[in-house]
């Protein structure tokens, strides 16, 4: 089995949008990459809400060509960009049959439901997550706190010259 890992940004106050659904607030990288390259490395897969599919291919080219992304929704488009996948499926069955092809991570890009989706089933294997030097007051939580609490063991902390603070966690169940 492949792990799956929860890579995302999140503001201080644990919104990883706005009120909008938009990351404009998000730092543009200041010349290095908090590790994104080798953490990219090590992806075989990705699998992704479709609002948050939506919001990057609104960006423009798509980023992760090469590797296939699973996108999990009800109402796929037509098409999407080369090695997109629209699956209609529940996360435990994405990771008992989907995911079990790789053999590397699986980066859960997000969004919000789908990652609390993942959270509540036990299927997160890593937790890495980038904490911004902003308060938003308001947007869309990383967790919306519905399912029982996840109890976690602290892997890695680093932190960065610009007030960014990567946290790495695994399950407390998994030590």
């Amino acid at each position: 089995m492949p792990k799956i890992t929860l890579y995302i940004a999140t503001s201080l106050d644990g919104y990883i949008a706005d009120a909008n659904g938009g990351v404009a607030w998000l730092p543009q990288p200041d010349g290095g990459d908090y590790g994104y390259a080798e953490f990219y490395e090590s992806v075989d897969a990705l699998a992704m809400g479709r609002r948050t599919y939506d919001q990057i291919i609104g960006f423009g080219e798509w980023p992760y060509p090469g590797k296939p992304a699973y996108v999990f929704t009800g109402n796929p488009p037509a098409a999407g960009p080369p090695g997109v996948h629209f699956v209609r499926t529940d996360p435990a069955s994405f990771a008992a049959t989907v995911a079990a092809r790789y053999s590397g991570a699986v980066w859960l890009v997000g969004g919000a439901n789908l990652s609390e989706q993942f959270r509540r089933e036990g299927l997160i294997d890593e937790y890495r997550v980038f904490v911004m030097p902003i308060i938003l007051g308001r947007g869309i939580p990383l967790f919306d706190g519905a399912a029982p609490p996840t109890a976690l063991r602290l892997v890695a902390a680093q932190t960065y010259g610009n007030g960014i603070v990567e946290l790495r966690y695994h399950p407390a169940a998994a030590a």
